[in-house]
């Protein structure tokens, strides 16, 4: 167990380094990213976020975090926005987009990782039922069902923006349909194991996104 949870805790660090990796590679090099005051921020949430989850993995060794196609998805995304922002190609004009950017990347990573913490060992990357699970509806979960994949969009939306990019916004709207998938496999699951407890606990919440959906 303990071999096997410090593969994952390499695994995630490298996951993160190759991200982080991919967009200096897209801005040019470390001198033309670390120049620019808020992709310094934007790389500093990052390493914040990794070493959060770091943390949280080495607690709960049984997780598996990162899906495939989020992968995928994520490589492009980690590239692509930079490459795109240095040659000027599909940008958003104006400096202060980037901050924007910034703080939605640190505010998604933060509601991304945040039910891992609430759920505890009930939590899994994939859809399963956890021994001893129960039905959590206080807190966030009083709210939205699924607060961890919001913060996957918010979180890539923050990404794209802190890149200017247009590419960014294409490739986090791209996120939605297998979210969507999982979300209504997650849903079906867990609607079999709950019952009639959870019919009554979807008809008072929203889906991902209070008041819309």
């Amino acid at each position: 167990m303990p071999m096997r949870s410090a593969l994952r805790l390499t695994l995630i660090a490298l996951g993160a380094c190759a991200y982080a990796g991919l967009a200096i590679l897209g801005w040019g090099g470390f001198r033309p990213f670390f120049s620019h005051p808020a992709l310094i921020a934007l790389g500093m949430v990052l390493f914040a976020l990794t070493l959060w989850i770091v943390a949280d993995r080495h607690r709960h060794p049984r997780r598996l975090w990162v899906i495939p196609v989020f992968m995928i998805i994520g490589l492009l995304n980690a590239y692509l926005p930079a490459y795109t922002d240095r040659k000027e190609v599909w940008t958003i004009d104006g400096e202060g987009i980037r901050w924007i950017g910034v703080a939605l990347f640190a505010a998604g990573g933060a509601l991304r990782i945040w039910p891992v913490f609430v759920l505890g060992q009930r939590f899994s990357g994939l859809v399963a039922i956890q021994p001893g699970h129960t039905l959590v509806t206080n807190g966030v979960y009083g709210v939205i069902r699924h607060p961890s994949y919001l913060g996957l969009l918010i979180n890539s939306l923050g990404w794209s923006l802190a890149f200017r990019s247009g590419v960014g916004l294409v490739l986090t709207a791209l996120l939605i349909p297998p979210l969507l998938a999982r979300i209504n496999t997650e849903e079906n699951l867990l609607g079999a194991q709950f019952g009639h407890e959870y019919s009554a606990y979807c008809s008072w919440t929203w889906r991902l996104i209070p008041g819309i959906y």
